[in-house]
């Protein structure tokens, strides 16, 4: 059976997912301008079969992934979503029936989420599957909010709750090996924390309350500890953090209490995509109640102080918690 040609490909898979500017997808390019009084906001995120997903992952989720970890990035940035890119290298294997529901998925959240199809690329390649990923966002203007503006005193907060994706991870790649901890959850713990992993929730909700009131804002993408450390090492801060004030779901509680040596993998497994913030003390009221209003989970989680050291997690006892690594790293 032959496949489409790559023209073909694109009109019948992607051009139903273009937005204004994109020319139906028949262009070179697309053309997008910010709305008045606004600074676009970019940003970009690649992920690589194996590396950043399961290759046998749904279509539809994979889509979903890649789209989603860049809306994160703009969520922290207080951004409003405008677009995307997507640059798509294909193995020798892809099917039309996998390449459908791959567009289903995208094409779900692209209209989910308002932020449309602009154009990009598809190519052939004897390696894995590769997806490229650059969005869009407007923000108000000069009102982006850094990664680096944090002062001392600042609270930091994180939202919803962290370590379901590591543990999900984890848990899948542990799985065949029945390590004790595989054994330790429930199987609805299981399937909660599996589905984190494999569904970022981009926290866009927040983008008010963090105009109103953040110093700094960025995602966690690559574990809360080594995050945190980048956020505040930008402003020459650091903290101490006591782990029992993170937020956790239910199901890492869980696994927590039935394996307490899951802890490191809370702190620095990564794929959280929450967001951390900065807010100073006078704002803490009204910022929760601002989260509150937007249906978004917030949790202080300690206070940034002057310090060039990395920031220290305490456990119960007051005892540094010692990490392996603190972050993922592609290096």
């Amino acid at each position: 059976m032959s496949r489409p040609s790559e023209d073909e490909l694109i009109a019948e898979f992607f051009a139903p997912l273009a937005g204004l500017g994109a020319f139906g997808l028949r262009d070179d390019a697309a053309s997008l301008a910010p709305p008045p009084g606004c600074d676009l906001v970019l940003t970009k995120d690649m992920l690589v079969a194996g590396e950043h997903f399961f290759p046998d992952d749904p279509p539809e989720s994979i889509a979903r992934k890649a789209l989603r970890v860049n809306l994160s990035d703009l969520a922290a940035k207080a951004a409003e979503p405008q677009g995307f890119l997507l640059g798509l290298a294909l193995p020798v294997d892809w099917t039309e029936d996998w390449l459908a529901a791959f567009a289903r998925g995208l094409g779900g959240d692209a209209e989910a989420y308002g932020c449309p199809l602009l154009g990009g690329d598809t190519v052939k390649t004897p390696g894995p599957l590769t997806l490229s990923v650059t969005a869009f966002g407007a923000a108000p203007r000069g009102r982006m909010i850094p990664r680096g503006g944090a002062a001392a005193g600042d609270l930091i907060y994180a939202t919803g709750t962290i370590g379901d994706a590591a543990l999900g991870l984890q848990l899948r790649l542990d799985a065949a090996e029945d390590r004790h901890w595989t054994r330790a959850a429930s199987r609805h713990a299981k399937a909660y924390l599996a589905d984190r992993y494999l569904l970022p929730q981009p926290r866009l909700a927040l983008r008010e309350p963090l105009r109103a009131h953040a110093h700094a804002a960025m995602d966690i993408s690559d574990g809360l500890a080594g995050d945190l450390a980048k956020m505040l090492r930008l402003a020459g801060l650091t903290a101490e953090i006591e782990a029992s004030a993170l937020p956790l779901s239910d199901a890492a509680r869980e696994v927590l209490m039935r394996a307490p040596d899951v802890l490191p993998i809370i702190l620095g497994g990564g794929d959280d995509y929450e967001i951390l913030c900065a807010i100073p003390p006078e704002r803490r009221a009204a910022f929760e109640a601002a989260a509150a209003a937007a249906g978004c989970a917030v949790c202080a989680i300690g206070e940034a102080a002057p310090g060039l050291a990395p920031p220290a997690f305490k456990d119960q006892e007051g005892k540094t918690i010692a990490l392996a690594k603190a972050s993922y790293q592609h290096f």
